[in-house]
């Protein structure tokens, strides 16, 4: 494949119980986009998120279980498939759906059980038993998914001073000060959004919450010196009268652009993908068009490593299709995609 720069891969994983092949390992074309499978392993089951250590050799993944698991996968030959490190670890949670490395440790966010746990990274990246966990606690509005807690997504902040875990059940963002998984504070979200996953702007700032109950995303001001999280606003995902109405569509994630110009969400139920333009405060994202996401339910959003490039993973039609971005406009174009059935999520190294 002319271009490809065998340097530069993609990491996709797959819901194995839904017919995925578990972790798909594909070169990309870095002026292209374009991405191609070389290999598969299914030694993580249902590894619905993943995280690559820096240096990337090193892939972390969890395992979507009632009895969730953590592993860690060597990834330094790019002629091999993903191989364990050593045995997964137990979250001591389950469902663990979000995974982030931070201060020396992996954190994961334990949907089903509404918990946060906290993992050291030993010598080799080999990972140890759980040193701390959080218990979410409470309930929202909504009388099937906020009966009580549930954590969706952890994120560290761009200072490395603290992690931020989002749960869907309580509307709410919780604050832990690092290392460890200290608590600080939290931050309640409007009753019945149900917030999914937390990106941050390039300057640090700000932070977008986008919320999966109802369709919009909530733009946040980010105090790293006191380690404050304060609503400003929210947006809507679809425009008025799109596809997919409030009770239809359900965002899954939300992607900021280096220069910190466009913001994209995805939305499942609708499939589109909006592009919205931000200003230089970045306190109001201004929607500027809505597209097809290629496929069936982007359950993940990610900009490739130019910056020039958007990946989504289309879980029901089993694709991950790629979009180049327009450098004035920030509107994506469907470039081309590969087949993954069961397609969870995209990590690139």
């Amino acid at each position: 494949m002319a271009g490809t720069d065998m340097g530069q891969r993609a990491y996709i994983g797959s819901f194995t119980s839904e017919g995925g092949a578990g972790i798909t390992v594909a070169s990309l074309d870095a002026e292209s986009g374009a991405l191609r499978p070389r290999h598969t392993t299914d030694a993580v089951a249902n590894p619905s998120y993943l995280a690559l250590a820096p240096g990337g050799d090193l892939l972390y993944a969890v395992r979507e279980t009632d009895d969730g698991v953590a592993a860690a996968l060597t990834v330094a030959d790019p002629g091999r498939p993903p191989a364990l490190l050593a045995g997964p670890v137990s979250v001591r949670g389950a469902g663990p759906t979000h995974l982030a490395l931070a201060a020396g440790q992996l954190f994961t966010a334990n949907y089903v059980s509404g918990s946060v746990t906290a993992l050291p990274v030993l010598d080799g990246g080999v990972l140890g038993e759980p040193t701390a966990m959080f218990q979410g606690e409470g309930s929202g509005p909504h009388p099937e998914r906020q009966r009580g807690p549930h954590a969706h997504a952890v994120r560290p902040d761009p200072s490395g001073r603290w992690l931020l875990s989002v749960d869907l059940g309580t509307d709410s963002v919780r604050i832990h000060r690092l290392p460890g998984l200290r608590p600080h504070g939290a931050v309640r979200m409007r009753p019945g959004s149900g917030p999914r996953h937390l990106t941050f702007h390039p300057r640090g700032e700000r932070a977008y919450v986008i919320n999966e109950l109802e369709p919009t995303i909530t733009t946040c001001r980010w105090d790293a010196a006191n380690g404050t999280l304060e609503p400003l606003g929210e947006t809507p995902v679809l425009p008025e009268g799109g596809a997919g109405g409030a009770g239809e569509s359900f965002p899954s994630e939300a992607v900021v652009s280096e220069d910190g110009r466009f913001i994209w969400a995805a939305a499942r139920g609708a499939d589109t993908v909006t592009t919205f333009a931000l200003d230089a405060s970045g306190d109001r994202p201004e929607p500027v068009t809505t597209i097809p996401c290629g496929g069936s339910w982007p359950r993940d959003l990610v900009l490739g490593p130019s910056g020039r490039h958007l990946y989504a993973a289309n879980e029901r039609s089993g694709d991950v299709t790629w979009f180049t971005v327009d450098p004035t406009t920030g509107v994506p174009s469907r470039a081309g995609s590969i087949e993954v059935p069961a397609a969870s999520c995209v990590v690139f190294g």
